[in-house]
């Protein structure tokens, strides 16, 4: 007996509207709440392994900066929230914005920084920082003492090695503009940050990391691509690993 059109013609309606709302608060989730990434380097161990797959949060500090319709939804949909010191954030890195990194926030707009034999003082007093790792390195007068100007480091930002030379107070203290912010890798001695080409401004955060969604030993190893080429990348790595899903 052959199914009644109309009933047929609902349950096609019925499907599809559901998937359409599927799709629907799934480009809601990806544009305006969370945003995969994969971070790149070390310079966040231990907090962060190489090759670990994030999911970011962009509703805690959502974009503020832009002009138009969909910025001023934007703006509407994810309220600004505070950039706080100790946050992970993501941000579009400052001299190649089409790249995003991870670091921490470790000096807010106004204070006062320098790093003394690596460890970072704020407005004069140690900040107590239980995330940081230094692994043994050989001593870098720039990067240890920084802010110092009397050794240049070939990985320093030209225009930031210019500004910081306007920049510093008579105390050899370097001064957080307004609306900008300092970071650091908790990777200390193996970290190019904000010491090698400066300030992150607020309008380039794009949110923190949420949770670590994906990772397998050797993450490093882990190729760029979309969920189908990780996922092969996994089975070929489960596989060889474990002798399993042939």
């Amino acid at each position: 007996m052959k199914r009644p059109v109309r009933h047929h013609r609902r349950s096609v309606l019925e499907t599809a509207s559901s998937l359409l709302q599927v799709l629907v608060i799934g480009f809601y989730l990806l544009t305006f709440g969370v945003q995969p990434f994969r971070i790149p380097s070390g310079s966040m161990v231990p907090t962060l392994q190489v090759g670990d797959f994030v999911l970011v949060s962009k509703s805690d500090y959502g974009p503020r900066a832009g002009r138009g319709l969909w910025a001023q939804l934007e703006r509407h949909l994810l309220p600004p929230a505070d950039v706080g010191r100790g946050d992970l954030v993501v941000f579009h890195f400052p001299p190649n914005p089409s790249h995003d990194l991870v670091k921490r926030v470790v000096a807010m707009p106004g204070e006062r920084l320098r790093l003394h034999d690596g460890r970072v003082f704020i407005n004069g007093q140690a900040l107590p920082e239980s995330y940081a790792l230094y692994t043994p390195a050989q001593p870098e007068v720039f990067r240890d003492e920084f802010p110092n100007l009397h050794e240049a480091d070939p990985n320093v930002d030209p225009h930031w090695w210019l500004a910081l030379r306007r920049g510093l107070t008579p105390d050899g203290e370097l001064t957080v503009p307004a609306n900008d912010y300092f970071v650091l890798g908790d990777n200390r001695n193996n970290s190019e940050d904000s010491r090698y080409w400066g300030f992150v401004p607020r309008s380039m955060i794009v949110g923190r990391p949420l949770l670590v969604y994906f990772a397998v030993p050797n993450g490093a190893a882990a190729p760029a691509g979309g969920p189908i080429v990780r996922l092969r990348w996994v089975l070929a790595w489960a596989h060889a690993r474990f002798g399993i899903l042939r």
